[in-house]
C-alpha cells in the first residue's frame, strides 16, 4: 500500500518524481493535505506542489488552475461524509473522483481547454444535474 502522506511530503520537498505521480496519487495527496490543513492552506500547498512537478517534468504549461481547484473542492466536500477515512478508503469510496466525471458535468470542453481556465480557477460553465 502506498503511503500517500510520504508522497505529499516528497511533493512539498520537490523530490517527487513526476512519472510516479498518477491521477490516483493526485487525489490521495490532496486528501492528505486537506486532512492536515484548512481548505485554503491545503489548496495552495497542492497547487504549489503541482506547479513544481510540471516544471520538473519540463511541462509547466500543464498546470491547470481550474482542474486543480475543482478537484480540491470536490475532495473537501466528499471528505465531510467520512472524515476519518484513510486515503485508500477515500479513494475506494469516491470512484467519481478517480474517473473525473464531475468535471464533464460542470465544465464544457471549450472552457477547460481555455488559457483562462489554465491560469485562473474559473467557475463551472454548466449547471450540475440534481442528484
Amino acid at each position: 500500500m502506498i503511503d500517500y502522506h510520504k508522497t505529499l511530503l516528497a511533493m512539498d520537498a520537490g523530490t517527487l518524481a513526476p512519472q510516479d505521480f498518477d491521477h490516483r496519487a493526485h487525489i490521495a495527496v490532496a486528501y492528505e493535505a486537506l486532512r492536515e490543513d484548512d481548505f485554503f492552506t491545503a489548496s495552495k500547498r497542492i497547487a504549489d506542489g503541482l506547479k513544481r512537478l510540471t516544471i520538473a517534468a519540463g511541462v509547466p504549461e500543464k498546470f491547470h488552475a481550474t482542474i486543480t481547484q475543482a478537484f480540491i473542492s470536490a475532495i473537501a466536500e466528499a471528505m465531510h461524509a467520512s472524515p476519518e477515512q484513510t486515503a485508500e478508503e477515500f479513494l475506494i469510496g469516491n470512484p467519481d473522483l478517480l474517473a473525473g466525471t464531475f468535471l464533464k458535468e460542470r465544465y464544457t470542453p471549450s472552457c477547460l481547454s481555455s488559457d483562462l481556465a489554465r491560469k485562473v480557477a474559473v467557475l463551472p460553465d454548466r449547471v450540475a444535474s440534481a442528484a
